[in-house]
């Protein structure tokens, strides 16, 4: 019999009540990434039927180093580049491949990766096909960053220090100390990574990010996801041109990959444009402060952010939670162990402009009821 072992493990998982399946979207609004409602908007489409009717096509073709290169993309990355303050931009088709791409390829051989505790998978398998050592710092303790690499130096670490984070986490929905660990890798001559997909668009002055006000500094580089607040699809890592030429020339991910549609980058480039006003931002920040105290009678606790955790700690609680939600018509998810830390497993409440305040009142309503 063929797929024994697949066969196994994914008994195995069943077994833990960890086994996945897709299912469609239903109910209400309240487990995307589309923080700003632009996924459905009639600006992004009309963009792409531009696109279409001045012959942009829909897919690239091949590689960006073959014939994959398109006009599209060029335009994107030059002009997200000027949007957040960067010398350049690396268009690539998600997030979780550019991270990869990132950690992978950057740090050498002899260098030193610091990351958050709560940092993304998408960097975990980076750093697990990068040549550099990886140590873990405990969440947005800048000391422990600090103490990592200074450990480092005294057993004898010679190369380059860099420190991966996330702007704003996608589980619990605090931010960075951007500034403190901005300061700490100038102290350290190291290399600040940060991870904003879940604030482009969000925070930040025309909705650049959390680390808007570290733009251009030459020891930081920055990946912006297109396919949350944006709306669209892809990623776009900014920072000194000589990070993007070293990926086009090393990033095998980006070497060996068929380019993202140039419909999509048209797409994006759209995005950015209708992000830099704050209309949408503001609708944004005031459903927010509604809803912290809405739902704080049911645990909800503020974080001053679109996502808003509610932990339950027992695994099997929290899915039946979020499974009687979902019959009810609010799409609310359970997050588990392992990606969560173990007795911290979660309804995600994720706010977007896909709902209103009356929807809210209704979510925190059936929450009361389940307490």
């Amino acid at each position: 019999m063929y797929f024994e072992d697949q066969r196994r493990d994914l008994d195995a998982l069943a077994e833990r009540a960890r086994a996945r399946s897709l299912s469609p979207r239903a109910g209400r609004d309240f487990a995307s990434n589309d923080y700003l409602a632009l996924a459905g908007d009639p600006a992004l489409a009309a963009a792409v039927r531009d696109a279409i009717a001045s012959g942009v096509p829909i897919g690239s073709g091949g590689s960006r180093l073959l014939r994959g290169n398109h006009p599209a993309h060029e335009a994107l990355e030059a002009n997200a580049a000027r949007f957040f303050g960067a010398e350049s931009a690396l268009y690539f088709s998600t997030g979780y491949a550019a991270n990869a791409a990132l950690l992978a390829t950057l740090p050498q051989r002899g260098d030193l990766i610091v990351h958050d505790a709560l940092i993304h998978a998408s960097v975990h398998e980076g750093m697990r096909l990068s040549r550099a050592e990886a140590r873990m710092a405990t969440h947005n303790d800048v000391s422990a960053f600090e103490d990592a690499i200074a450990a480092w130096r005294r057993a004898g670490g010679t190369g380059r220090a860099w420190i991966a984070v996330e702007s704003l986490y996608s589980m619990d929905g605090d931010q960075a100390p951007l500034a403190d660990l901005a300061a700490l890798a100038d102290r350290h001559d190291a290399i600040l990574i940060v991870d904003e997909a879940h604030a482009t668009g969000v925070f930040g002055a025309q909705g650049r990010g959390l680390a808007a006000g570290l733009a251009g500094r030459a020891n930081l580089i920055t990946l912006h996801t297109c396919g949350k607040a944006l709306g669209c699809e892809g990623a776009l890592l900014c920072g000194p041109a000589l990070v993007r030429d070293f990926l086009v020339n090393r990033g095998r991910a980006f070497i060996f990959s068929t380019a993202p549609s140039p419909l999509m980058a048209a797409a994006v480039g759209a995005a950015l444009e209708l992000i830099a006003a704050p209309e949408r931002r503001q609708r944004l920040d005031a459903l927010v402060a509604r809803a912290e105290t809405l739902l704080a009678p049911a645990g909800v606790r503020p974080t001053g952010s679109q996502i808003l955790p509610l932990v339950i700690g027992d695994d099997a609680r929290t899915m039946a939670m979020a499974a009687t939600l979902q019959e009810r018509g609010f799409d609310v998810r359970g997050i588990r162990p392992p990606t969560v830390p173990a007795g911290t497993a979660r309804l995600r409440i994720s706010l977007t402009l896909n709902v209103g305040e009356d929807d809210v009142a209704a979510l925190a309503a059936a929450l009361g009821e389940l307490a």
